[in-house]
């Protein structure tokens, strides 16, 4: 690992940015390990939102006055600075915003595979992907007549890259595959699925909601055609999701949902549709949103992705060789030592996840616990349901220790 926690991030000054962090219940000050689900909002976000309530809210390009003038220039300006965010040098044109990352799959599973998908056509999943991803293709597959195979996931918790190599194949038209676990902390390699997938003229759609918003991801280098990624995973507001496309997708696709902003001219028989991003944004968009999240990108960059993701992925190491020590702690996903995500799943003998998530939260220990929508591979891993703690920029090792001594805890109650 190499580094000391000082050596990377000022966590004591960050969390200075996040009020909610000096919580406490029954006296005990909140440990908040559910990052993977959201993460909290600092300072310099929430009084963007404000800021824009208090001066500039009006709705955007369809008012001449100064207040929607001004809307609409920082809500451009936001599809840019998260286009630079993730080094999609075709800018504000392949970033559309939309509600989170599930929205942003489906807007591409119905805009796209509904009218390019036939009973020929494979898309290809993982065995470890998000409902977003796996429930989206597979609804779309039945009502195209599409087939869905899916990559196999080793013990280790590491893909098959045999196997993935079996998978796609020229019947492929389309790849899906979550860049990061959110369950087991694999870290997928995306960029080689993207040259396989492209080798057999297939797409490949990945899903950053876990990378995004915690180490350098950049779209052109990955040769990704479609990312999606959410707002409130990253320090960013609710209701916020990002879909980026390659422009020439983009351009090809039909809209997804349909109405005012979206339009260029509509008469009684017909309408055309308005250039990139707005053809894919209908109606009133998430305007304070998708200016908050910008500002996100800008605080995030502030303190250096690949600092960001160091941090995390310290904390999940220390993490993972803290509770393997334990002896009755079982933890999914790739080993100590290997290259993983900042979360950790685990299950402890014979308490069962939900039981085990009361106890912490009588602790003030926030975790995760349930199949944190990935059933099918808690079914292959043969668990119902499974604890998650998962770590972000103001998180500590001594928030881990709390963690272990509240599962000791736990361990003692049901001895």
């Amino acid at each position: 690992m190499g580094h000391a926690e000082s050596d990377l991030l000022d966590v004591e000054r960050i969390r200075e940015d996040f009020p909610i962090l000096q919580r406490e219940f029954d006296g005990e000050q909140v440990v908040y390990l559910d990052n993977a689900a959201t993460t909290q909002t600092p300072e310099p976000v929430v009084e963007t939102i404000a800021d824009y309530y208090r001066t500039t809210n009006a709705n955007v390009h369809r008012g001449l006055h100064q207040l929607s003038q001004e809307a609409s220039v920082a809500y451009e300006d936001a599809h840019d600075r998260v286009a630079e965010f993730i080094g999609a040098s075709g800018e504000r044109e392949e970033i559309i915003f939309t509600k989170n990352t599930t929205e942003s799959e489906n807007l591409v599973a119905y805009a796209w595979g509904l009218n390019e998908l036939g009973p020929e056509d494979e898309v290809v999943l993982t065995e470890m992907e998000h409902h977003a991803s796996l429930v989206t293709w597979q609804q779309i597959a039945k009502k195209t007549g599409a087939t869905c195979r899916y990559i196999s996931v080793d013990e280790d918790g590491t893909l098959d890259m045999d196997h993935a190599r079996e998978v796609i194949t020229d019947d492929t038209a389309m790849v899906s595959v979550v860049h990061v676990s959110n369950t087991l902390g694999t870290v997928n390699p995306v960029s080689e699925l993207a040259d396989i997938a492209h080798d057999h003229d297939s797409y490949i759609f990945v899903d950053g909601a876990q990378s995004v918003p915690n180490r350098p991801v950049d779209v052109e280098a990955i040769d990704a055609d479609f990312l999606a990624f959410s707002g409130h995973k990253m320090a960013g507001p609710t209701g916020i999701g990002v879909l980026y496309g390659k422009k020439h997708l983009l351009e090809e696709m039909e809209p997804y949902l349909y109405g005012g902003e979206m339009i260029k001219k509509v008469t009684f028989e017909d309408a055309t549709w308005n250039d990139l991003p707005w053809k894919f944004e209908a109606g009133t968009p998430v305007i304070c949103q998708g200016i908050a999240l910008a500002e996100a990108c800008d605080y995030l960059d502030d303190i250096g992705m690949e600092r960001i993701q160091r941090h995390e992925e310290q904390l999940a190491q220390y993490a993972l060789e803290q509770l393997r020590d334990e002896g009755d702690v079982e933890t999914y996903g790739p080993a100590a030592g290997t290259e993983r995500g900042g979360l950790v799943a685990f299950n402890l003998d014979s308490v069962h996840a939900h039981d085990l998530s009361s106890i912490l939260n009588d602790s003030a220990v926030a975790i995760r616990a349930g199949d944190h929508c990935t059933q099918p591979l808690h079914d292959k891993m043969g668990v119902p349901a499974s604890a998650r703690a998962s770590f972000y920029i103001y998180n500590t090792r001594e928030e881990v220790d709390k963690l272990v001594s509240a599962i000791d805890d736990a361990r003692q109650l049901f001895a």
